[in-house]
């Protein structure tokens, strides 16, 4: 029997990816948390998938479950670990490390999962950070504003898709602002119980923002893209748009992507792909954070279109310490991007223009998760934005512009509480 793929985290999405076309029928096993297993429905999910094996349920978030894992499950003989989520990545490099398989490094991934241990470290190797110190009230947000006038950002230290985060201008927001980021409920993606809230208080660094994804063996890189971002309008750093590969020079692309690498060396990353968010400010690369995994939002997806380079199979390679048969091209042949919609908060009316978007030139996904009758909350978080809508083209400007075209012919009629119809733009 094949010997199995382990992936820490269900995501649906993964089935019908291309993981399929390397990884044979019944070789993948889905490690979750009980509690989202019944929130997502993911048994009757993989029950339609030919690829999966086996769900096991067990409570991955907790400390030292990766070896009791390992214990209860010796003869399993898996030829990889693969986190699919940001909360999977610690128990993920724990268990490579029990079943002596390549990996992040337990220590590595514990880094990353912790944005304030990750500044204390890469600050000591030399890396730009902006100006950060942990707090526990209010009291000590007005104190760091205090020190540092101008915008802050207040943000969880252990949290995932921009949950928990408000960039703040005023002392007399930060009461408010205290209430809205510590509201840290993920619904479905995360286990009923309690989780630890770990907040810190950083200097608002002003600049264009970018994230480079890098893949790794024993520390030396493989492959890395860097891509281009674009947020939405407020205080919630939520991002609209990715491009792949950014629109900028040679000197920049070169400079982020040493970063990068100075940053995997700082904390001892081994095994793996990361995928690291910097804003660059005067020049100056400045480390926003970095995930011990796959990026999310789709830019995955972007690469392996724009380059094209079948990244999904040469990751699983990587992690199954096997040679990588495919060229990982280092330039990209053309570019791809996605953009995000969002609408103002209140009661969804009508929903147009979705299947015109579709057909537009160079889309090839467009989906909006919301219709008439529902009932749109604000946007707080990723998981908030309500559809999205992927292109490629012959470059990456090109593909940012294709997809803003295609996006604007998306019309979602919204009547706020308490007003007069109106109508959204995405």
């Amino acid at each position: 029997m094949t010997r199995p793929v382990v992936l820490v985290g269900f995501v649906a999405a993964a089935l019908g990816s291309s993981i399929k076309d390397f990884q044979p029928d019944g070789s993948v096993i889905f490690v979750e948390e009980p509690d989202v297993v019944r929130k997502r429905n993911a048994r009757e999910t993989v029950a339609g998938s030919a690829l999966v094996r086996e769900l096991i349920e067990w409570e991955f978030h907790l400390p030292g479950t990766a070896d009791e894992f390992y214990h209860v499950h010796r003869d399993l003989d898996p030829a990889a670990v693969v986190p699919l989520t940001e909360y999977a990545t610690p128990f993920a490099a724990r268990l490579a490390e029990r079943y002596g398989l390549p990996g992040a490094g337990f220590g590595a991934a514990q880094i990353l999962r912790d944005k304030a241990v990750l500044r204390q470290v890469s600050r000591a190797a030399g890396i730009a950070n902006p100006e950060s110190a942990r707090v526990e009230g209010p009291d000590d947000v007005r104190a760091f504003l205090a020190e540092h006038p101008g915008k802050i950002v207040l943000k969880p230290a252990n949290r995932q898709a921009s949950v928990g985060t408000q960039v703040i201008t005023d002392v007399d927001d930060v009461e408010q602002a205290w209430e809205n980021c510590v509201e840290q409920d993920e619904g479905i993606f995360v286990p009923d119980r309690a989780m630890d809230l770990r907040m810190l208080a950083e200097r608002f660094v002003d600049g264009d923002e970018y994230s480079v994804e890098m893949l790794l063996r024993d520390g030396e890189p493989l492959f890395a893209n860097v891509t281009g971002k674009r947020l939405f309008p407020g205080p919630r750093p939520v991002e609209l748009a990715h491009v792949v590969p950014a629109d900028i020079s040679g000197e920049l692309t070169a400079l982020l992507i040493e970063e990068t690498r100075r940053l995997t060396g700082a904390a001892g990353f081994r095994t793996g792909i990361v995928h690291c968010e910097w804003i660059v400010s005067d020049g100056v690369p400045y480390l926003v954070e970095c995930a011990g995994r796959f990026a999310g939002d789709g830019i995955i997806e972007l690469i392996q279109r724009a380059y094209p380079v079948e990244l999904n199979r040469a990751y699983f390679s990587v992690m199954k310490d096997e040679p990588v048969t495919d060229v990982l091209p280092r330039k990209a042949e053309g570019g791809a991007a996605v953009r995000f919609v969002s609408i103002e908060p209140g009661l969804i009316e009508d929903v147009r223009g979705v299947e015109k978007a579709s057909q537009a030139e160079g889309v090839f996904m467009c989906d909006v998760g919301v219709s008439a009758g529902d009932r749109f909350e604000g946007l707080t978080s990723s998981w908030d934005r309500v559809g999205d809508l992927m292109v490629t083209a012959d470059g990456p400007a090109k593909a940012l512009r294709l997809a803003e075209e295609a996006v604007a012919l998306i019309e979602i009629d919204v009547r706020p509480d308490g007003e007069e119809r109106e109508k959204a733009a995405p």
